[in-house]
């Protein structure tokens, strides 16, 4: 049974930093590309970071470039989001999501491409 656990979400003042980890298990995660989403409120889902498999390529949202940093540590089947100089904007429910990478696009984001997903943990970004 594949899961993929959340950790690292919260309130943090504008400016700040904040770093989510998602742990997976019951899957190769070596060869899976995996991937960060958000959703604010009201708003729809948006990719924002992605990393494809041991080749660790990345593709971010244009909302988060320079700031977001998205890393994958193989040994401990992790995936990070380290979120720097947070706004407001930036609040919402962030998910992590795991596809078996065989080529895709990662850069479109594709809900459809991602096998699974975690539950979500909340990011507010307020004074």
């Amino acid at each position: 049974q594949v899961q993929l656990v959340e950790s690292g979400g919260g309130l943090v003042q504008p400016g700040r930093s904040l770093r989510l980890s998602c742990a997976a298990s019951g899957l190769t995660f070596e060869s899976y590309a995996l991937a960060w989403f958000r959703q604010a409120p009201g708003k729809e889902l948006e990719g924002v970071a992605v990393t494809s498999d041991r080749r660790d390529v990345r593709f971010y949202a244009e909302s988060v470039k320079g700031r977001f940093t998205i890393s994958r540590d193989d040994a401990k089947n992790t995936v990070y989001l380290q979120m720097n100089n947070l706004t407001p904007e930036d609040t919402g429910v962030y998910t992590c999501a795991a596809m078996l990478f065989i080529g895709e696009d990662l850069s479109k984001f594709r809900r459809k491409d991602y096998d699974y997903w975690s539950q979500g943990t909340q990011v507010t970004v307020s004074s």
